[in-house]
């Protein structure tokens, strides 16, 4: 059985109304990273330098040894980049992703965060990459972090980010039920669910495109300009389109710079600006969608065993499981999980079949108020569809005449009428009727597979969600 576990599909054309309080237009959201401390450091017992978001582009980590100019641009951050953002940041709704050992050598700092009112997330135990660390590690790293935060802070974080995460990261996060929201994905403009066995994940996404990081890599803003230009675009296009969130990422000892941070104070003058923009933190957007859109589980296609699955969605095409069996072998995923999805692999089974197992799938299509309709044995979707059209409420004559138009029909192309009569009223399939009657055989048997796939797109959207 193939899965393909990427959800790629998200919201899909329609995202959900956020409902911001107020009736806000935009949630805006500041991340402050601390991670000055926190760092790869041989004083912390890691193998080498950090090598990475500095102003020295390029830099590579000293193996067993330390790297004073990059220790002293860490501690930039900590000792003038923080306090030059508390001053100008101190009363907006912030959230800070703590990393737990950088906070424990902050404690002026922790206490300048916490009489702001500022939400302190877990940004993990260490500011290392754990791509190659084993979940076993990485889990017991978690939960240190949050034994660490929870001493230095007072309280547990409610949300975490990992930053330099590995596979597993979210996964263990959810697992831990620890966290109200976890930001290890920049996968939406909205906050979403996400599923871990028995344990819903609310996820907050992150940001590197709007993000003061771009100072520190070789594609990105060479000046405070370029980066107050992204945010004011970024804010307008999103401020445009309503209901959506935009994330900020600052880091101490980055924007925290004079030059910058001059850049970060028109963005906010510029937000401030417009009527409609919420600046909260990421535990208030979390509460807000948690109790506005709640998770609602339920039976994924991509999921389900085959003998389920068969059950399920065999009569979509009419009496002709095996297009249902046959995509249950393809490649599915969370992006299969709605109508359009699902329709998509049932229809690419349907036309990759031979010419037999289609013409099959035609003929097993009722004649449109035909004597099956009379004698009440259509399938449940096909009585409701005819209904839908009226065509459960004809008089005599019309009924005759629907026969002897079937007659007609089949007489010619060898296969009953079809059409997806939710798209049409009586009057309009009988003019179909006349039209289609002309075609030639190619020309209808081409129409009729069109209108068995339409028919499976309503009755998958019955089933499914999108």
């Amino acid at each position: 059985m193939k899965r393909y576990p990427r959800d790629m599909s998200g919201y899909g054309p329609t995202p959900p109304e956020a409902n911001w309080p107020g009736g806000a237009r935009i949630a805006v959201q500041l991340v402050l990273n601390y991670e000055e401390g926190g760092e790869n450091n041989v004083l912390h017992d890691d193998a080498a330098s950090e090598a990475f978001l500095s102003e020295i582009i390029g830099a590579a980590a000293w193996k067993g040894k330390r790297h004073w100019n990059m220790e002293s641009i860490y501690e930039y951050g900590a000792r003038a980049g923080f306090w030059r953002l508390h001053r100008m940041l101190q009363h907006l709704p912030i959230t800070v992703f703590g990393v737990a050992t950088a906070l424990a050598r902050a404690p002026e700092q922790v206490s300048a965060m916490k009489s702001a009112g500022w939400e302190i997330a877990s940004h993990g135990l260490k500011w290392i990459d754990y791509k190659d660390v084993p979940p076993d590690k990485e889990a017991t790293d978690m939960a240190e972090a949050i034994r660490l935060h929870t001493e230095v802070v007072g309280a547990k974080p409610r949300g975490w980010y990992t930053g330099r995460c590995s596979e597993n990261t979210v996964r263990l996060a959810a697992e831990s039920k620890q966290f109200k929201y976890v930001s290890d994905t920049y996968a939406d403009d909205l906050p979403y669910w996400t599923e871990f066995g028995e344990n819903d994940q609310l996820i907050v996404p992150y940001t590197l495109d709007a993000n003061d990081m771009r100072f520190a890599t070789p594609q990105g803003f060479n000046s405070g300009d370029q980066f107050y230009s992204y945010l004011k675009d970024s804010f307008d296009v999103l401020y445009a389109e309503g209901g959506r969130m935009m994330s900020i990422g600052l880091h101490c000892r980055l924007v925290g710079r004079p030059g910058r941070a001059a850049a970060l104070q028109r963005f906010i003058d510029y937000a401030n600006g417009h009527d409609g923009v919420w600046f909260a933190t990421r535990e208030e957007i979390a509460n807000h969608w948690s109790a506005t859109h709640p998770h609602k589980r339920f039976t994924r296609p991509s999921s389900m065993i085959r003998e389920d699955f068969i059950l399920a969605y065999g009569g979509v095409f009419e009496h002709s499981p095996w297009v249902a069996e046959r995509a249950h072998r393809l490649e599915l995923g969370p992006m299969h999980d709605t109508a359009t999805g699902l329709h998509n692999a049932l229809c690419r089974v349907f036309r990759s079949a031979g010419a037999d197992k289609r013409l099959g799938v035609l003929a097993a299509h009722p004649d449109l108020a035909g004597k099956l309709a009379a004698a009440r044995r259509l399938t449940a979707s096909s009585t409701s569809e005819q209904a839908s059209a009226g065509l459960d409420a004809l008089t005599d004559a019309e009924r005759v005449n629907f026969i002897d138009l079937n007659n007609a029909y089949v007489s010619k192309h060898g296969f009953p009428f079809i059409i997806a009569v939710r798209d049409h009223t009586k009057d309009s399939i009988l003019q179909a009727f006349g039209t289609r009657m002309d075609n030639n055989h190619s020309e209808e048997l081409d129409e009729a597979c069109r209108q068995v796939e339409r028919i499976a797109e309503f009755r998958l959207r019955d089933l499914l969600p999108r």
